[in-house]
């Protein structure tokens, strides 16, 4: 008899629905659960729940991968390793999630944003397969990024916070931003929300002169953003995700803004080439694909040690 291939979980922890997933690839999966996220203890009873009922019929898992939304505390040196800190999301301030999980699950347990893990996701089965250095951008509500540089997602005392770069108004805009922090920042003046602030309704229901006057803009604030990033990180590909970024004709825009803002410099063809900044290919796939990566290394951590 052959022996059973193993079982990897992943959860995708959203501020308004949890993914949960058992299988090795996302094109191959034994089982998969939604639900909407509610109060924590709640939430993670569920998970828990979902992965009892999957590994009484389809064998136990090899370890699970979190992809959360935050900010969390990612330094394994903490006692606080694994919680969620300052979050927005009402009654998730200081939640242990990795805690929680591991001691009910008992198995390794890989933890990071759920950027991060859209940014593995697409490294791994999407628009970033075979490099390993690039930046996953999401362009929805908010603005999130996540940067891989070594196969390694990038983080120091927090997390990359991308959609909080400085950006410069575009002419002719006098929206002044929604960032409770920063106001005018890249998500303050280009997320989702500041587009309805702007427009008094939703760039999906936007059309003619003010749907090409809202992709310009878009255009315009992602490129300046953007060009921050890639100084800072010199990813080989941009990939771009979220709700926002299907805007029509909104990547091309992106792309000429982009070079026109490098300004030549440091002139390298590959950032002039139609696949420096594409599509996400994982779509809604991409978070939950990204546990399932946190999951593999996880294992191969705990292996290790």
């Amino acid at each position: 008899m052959s022996a059973r291939r193993a079982l990897y979980g992943s959860v995708e922890s959203g501020g308004t629905k949890v993914v949960c997933l058992v299988g090795t690839s996302p094109s191959a999966l034994v089982a998969q659960a939604r639900f909407p996220t509610g109060a924590p203890g709640e939430t993670l009873a569920r998970v828990v729940d979902f992965f009892g009922r999957a590994t009484q019929r389809h064998g136990p898992l090899a370890a699970v991968g979190v992809a959360s939304f935050g900010p969390l505390e990612l330094r394994p040196n903490l006692p606080t390793y694994g919680f969620t800190t300052d979050t927005p999301k009402p009654g998730w301030v200081d939640v242990d999630v990795l805690g929680s999980l591991a001691r009910e699950l008992k198995v390794p347990i890989g933890i990071d944003t759920d950027v991060n893990g859209a940014a593995l996701g697409e490294g791994r089965w999407g628009a970033a397969r075979g490099l390993d250095t690039y930046v996953y951008l999401t362009v929805g509500t908010g603005i999130g990024g996540g940067a891989i540089v070594g196969g390694r997602p990038v983080r120091g005392l927090v997390h990359t916070e991308m959609g909080h770069v400085a950006v410069s108004r575009r002419p002719g805009d006098d929206f002044p931003g929604n960032c409770p922090f920063h106001g005018d920042c890249l998500e303050g003046m280009a997320g989702g929300t500041a587009v309805a602030d702007r427009w008094g309704r939703p760039a999906e229901q936007l059309t003619g002169d003010e749907l090409h006057r809202a992709v310009e803009l878009e255009a315009g604030y992602l490129a300046e953003g953007l060009r921050s990033i890639v100084y800072c990180t010199a990813p080989e590909r941009i990939v771009i995700g979220g709700g926002m970024s299907v805007l029509p004709g909104l990547l091309p825009a992106v792309r000429a803004e982009l070079l026109k803002q490098l300004g030549g410099y440091p002139g390298l063809p590959e950032q002039a080439a139609d696949d420096f900044v594409v599509p996400a290919e994982l779509g809604a796939m991409a978070g939950p694909a990204g546990g399932l990566v946190l999951a593999f290394r996880a294992e191969a951590q705990h292996g290790t040690r």
